[in-house]
């Protein structure tokens, strides 16, 4: 509580208060960023892995194998949702598994499982981009934003 609420308090609250604030657990926040930071760097091997998988084997150029090694991650990820494991994963790191392309597919996968219920269209398909949708519209209009600077910066001559 702000200082200005604690004055206006009674002498049975603030009380109250002090005695809740004793028994409040302590969050550990450097082992929670210790959790995150690994895990988050796991997440983020495991895609270079991938990508240089698709290099290796497939004869895929850096560029162009950015897009199958996010499809499998996208994959993993709402997989590893789906059986519960990402879940997981999450309540251990925390912040560490909001990796963008991992952490937006478990966003997606799990409002769907959440509502799939109350059938595909008015369920799944009406909800899972309720938690997403504010990620697609931004990411979007970043884009067009950052592709009209783009423009007028090279005049319009891709790379």
């Amino acid at each position: 509580m702000g200082g200005n609420n604690k004055q206006s308090l009674t002498p049975e609250q603030q009380k109250y208060q002090d005695l809740a604030q004793k028994y409040e657990l302590q969050r550990p926040v450097f082992k929670n960023c210790i959790r995150a930071f690994f895990i988050g760097g796991l997440i983020s091997l495991i895609g270079q892995l991938l990508m240089t998988f698709f290099m290796t084997y497939f004869d895929f150029t850096e560029k162009t194998a950015g897009d199958p090694t996010i499809a499998v991650l996208i994959f993993l990820s709402a997989l590893l949702t789906g059986l519960g494991v990402y879940d997981r994963m999450a309540q251990y790191a925390g912040a560490g598994t909001a990796v963008p392309v991992t952490g937006f597919a478990n966003s997606i996968a799990s409002a769907a499982i959440e509502h799939r219920t109350e059938g595909y269209v008015l369920g799944v398909g009406s909800n899972m981009f309720k938690v997403a949708g504010s990620v697609i519209v931004f990411g979007t209009f970043a884009a067009f934003i950052i592709g009209i600077i783009h423009t007028l910066v090279t005049g319009g001559v891709g790379h």
